[in-house]
C-alpha cells in the first residue's frame, strides 16, 4: 500500500537525483581546412588548444581539400551530414564557400585566416558580424612593420616594394606602406612586377634606390621571395619579409608576419562564447593587433648583407642562425 512515507521516501530519492550534476552535453566542432600548410594548420592547432583550454567537452574533426576549389561542395556536404554544432573554416575560398553551403542552416560558422573578410563580403563591416558568421583576419599590421622596420635599421631612410600592379591585395598593401612609413622617417620606393622573370632585375633596380626592401604578401612575390632575396642580397640590401620562413632558412634578414596560431587562439577563445550561446552576428570580426605578430631576424641574413643587430633586440628571444 502507497503511503506519506513511501511518497517522503520517494520524494527524497528524486531531490537526490535532481540534485546530481547533469554530465555536459559533448560539442561537435568540424573543422574545414583548404589545404596542409604550416600556417593553416598552425590556425587550426591554436584554435583546438584555446578551445581545448576552457575545459569544454569538445569533439573535433578536421578536414581540408588539399587546395583543391572543385572538393569543397564534397568536404562541406561531409560536414554537414555530421551535424556539428559550431564550423571554423579557415582562409577565404573555405569560409565563402562554408557561408554560401550552410550560412541559413542555423549552424554558427566562424573563419580564421581570412584577410579581409569585410571585402570578401563575410562581414557587413569590422563592427559587426555577419548572417550567423564572424571570425579573425589575418590582414599584417603595416604600421607595425614599419616601426619594426626602423627599429632594426634606424639608418635606413627609405624602404623599397615590389608589388604587381595586376593584385588588388598588392596595392592595398602598397597604400598601406605609404601611409605608415612616413611616420617612421621611410621615403617609400616602388616597382611593380608583373612577370616573374622580370623579378631579378626590378628588385636590382628598386635595391639601387632603397636602404631596406619589404616583401608583402603577394602571389607574385612570395613565391620568388628567393629570386628578391638574391637581387637584395648582391645589392647589400636588406629585405624584411611578410613570412618568417625564409628567415628562419637564412635567405633574408629578417621577418615580421601574424602568429597563426594565436589567430587560431581568437578564433577558439570565440568559438568558446558562440557554444555557450552567444550569436555571430553580434560578435564584431578580429584583426590581428601588434601583440598577434611575431618577429624573426637571421644572425646569417643580417650578416650577408653587413648589417648588425642592435642592442635593443638581445632579450627579443626572436633571433635566430
Amino acid at each position: 500500500m502507497f503511503t506519506f512515507k513511501s511518497l517522503a521516501a520517494a520524494s527524497a530519492i528524486g531531490l537526490t537525483l535532481s540534485a546530481l550534476p547533469v554530465a555536459a552535453e559533448t560539442k561537435r566542432v568540424a573543422i574545414a581546412n583548404f589545404g596542409e600548410h604550416p600556417q593553416l594548420n598552425a590556425v587550426v592547432q591554436g584554435a583546438q588548444d584555446a578551445i581545448t583550454a576552457a575545459g569544454l567537452d569538445v569533439e573535433f574533426s578536421v578536414d581540408h581539400v588539399n587546395f583543391d576549389a572543385t572538393l569543397l561542395p564534397q568536404m562541406l556536404a561531409k560536414i554537414e551530414a555530421s551535424s556539428p554544432d559550431l564550423v571554423i573554416g579557415v582562409t577565404t575560398p573555405v569560409a565563402q564557400n562554408l557561408l554560401n553551403y550552410l550560412g541559413n542552416s542555423g549552424t554558427p560558422i566562424l573563419f580564421g585566416a581570412v584577410t579581409d573578410p569585410v571585402a570578401a563580403e563575410l562581414v557587413p563591416s569590422w563592427d559587426k558580424g555577419g548572417n550567423n558568421i564572424t571570425g579573425v583576419a589575418d590582414a599584417l599590421d603595416i604600421d607595425a612593420t614599419m616601426q619594426f622596420i626602423n627599429e632594426l635599421f634606424p639608418n635606413a631612410k627609405s624602404v623599397g616594394v615590389p608589388y604587381n600592379p595586376a593584385e588588388a591585395n598588392d596595392l592595398a598593401t602598397l597604400e598601406q606602406v605609404k601611409l605608415a612609413a612616413p611616420k617612421y622617417g621611410l621615403a617609400v620606393q616602388e616597382v611593380g612586377v608583373d612577370n616573374t622573370n622580370d623579378i631579378m632585375a626590378r628588385v636590382t633596380s628598386l635595391s639601387a634606390r632603397s636602404d631596406v626592401l619589404y616583401g608583402p604578401g603577394s602571389n607574385m612575390i612570395q613565391p620568388a621571395i628567393a629570386a628578391v632575396a638574391s637581387a637584395a642580397t648582391q645589392a647589400g640590401v636588406p629585405v624584411v619579409n611578410m613570412d618568417g620562413g625564409p628567415v628562419s632558412e637564412g635567405m633574408i634578414p629578417a621577418g615580421y608576419t601574424v602568429s597563426y596560431h594565436r589567430i587560431g587562439e581568437l578564433v577558439g577563445e570565440m568559438a568558446i562564447r558562440v557554444l555557450a550561446g552567444e550569436k555571430p552576428d553580434d560578435i564584431a570580426p578580429r584583426r590581428p593587433t601588434r601583440d598577434d605578430h611575431v618577429m624573426v631576424i637571421s644572425k646569417s641574413g643580417m650578416a650577408a648583407v653587413d648589417a648588425e643587430i642592435p642592442a635593443s633586440f638581445a632579450g627579443c628571444d626572436c633571433i635566430v642562425d
